[in-house]
């Protein structure tokens, strides 16, 4: 089976969910509802734009010749008052898509714009900004590409990408069995351990782990476990940043 192009299932479960095709407010217009109609998308304020190209997969949902033309790059800054992109088609397309193609258009370009401003945040120190698995449900694949276009790296989409060991699977080990655990992980896969005390950083290390995410720290502390650590250690910092 071919795979739909990004976004597109998203778009076409958010116009189902608003009975996009059902709506009993424009067809009041009569045949003016057929007529062809522009609309733009204008900023309101600064923000890195991302999900153009989801927006305008809205349009064409309800009218296959929509005509969708951006007007700024995706993944660029753009300042208030700037138009993004422009639209054409039927009124009735314009009307049923506006707002799902705006919800789009708003959220990713809201994750974009707080991504990059991390990005820029620690520009120069060779910090890389990644994203986690707490995105909305169902907009997962279109959260993690807004944090791409702004320029972070995705950490995992799914369970299935990595081996990520958190506070409650070592809850259920047990203290000194960290090794014979990670020893059963299936062969090629990343292996992630996440510590919050200097004895469960000294069993993923004495486990031969390359990436810790050490979570809730103080930022002296995980400067003190960066150098713990050694440079052959990726070294992951969460919550309370």
């Amino acid at each position: 089976m071919a795979t739909l192009p990004l976004g597109l299932a998203e778009v076409r479960r958010a116009l189902a969910e608003d009975r996009a095709r059902e709506d009993v407010t424009t067809p009041l217009l009569a045949a003016r509802a057929l007529l062809p109609a522009i609309g733009r998308f204008v900023a309101q304020e600064r923000c890195v734009v991302a999900g153009l190209p989801i927006a305008g997969l809205a349009f064409r949902e309800l009218d296959p010749g929509a005509w969708f033309q951006p007007c700024v790059d995706e993944g660029g800054w753009a300042d208030p008052g700037t138009t993004l992109a422009t639209v054409r088609a039927t009124a009735a397309a314009l009307l049923g898509a506006e707002r799902t193609a705006l919800n789009f258009l708003q959220r990713l370009s809201a994750i974009a714009t707080v991504t990059r401003r991390a990005v820029e945040a620690v520009a120069g120190t060779g910090v890389i900004v990644t994203d986690t698995r707490k995105t909305t449900p169902g907009l997962r694949a279109l959260e993690q590409y807004a944090v791409r276009v702004g320029g972070g790296v995705n950490h995992r989409a799914s369970l299935a990408d990595a081996v990520l060991f958190k506070d409650n699977h070592w809850a259920l080990l047990g203290a000194g069995r960290l090794s014979h655990a990670l020893a059963r992980a299936p062969a090629g896969v990343d292996v992630i351990v996440e510590v919050e005390t200097p004895e469960q950083m000294d069993q993923a290390l004495a486990a031969g782990v390359r990436r810790i995410l050490v979570d809730n720290q103080l930022p002296e502390r995980i400067a003190q476990w960066v150098k713990r650590a050694g440079p052959e250690v990726a070294i992951e910092a969460s919550g309370g940043i």
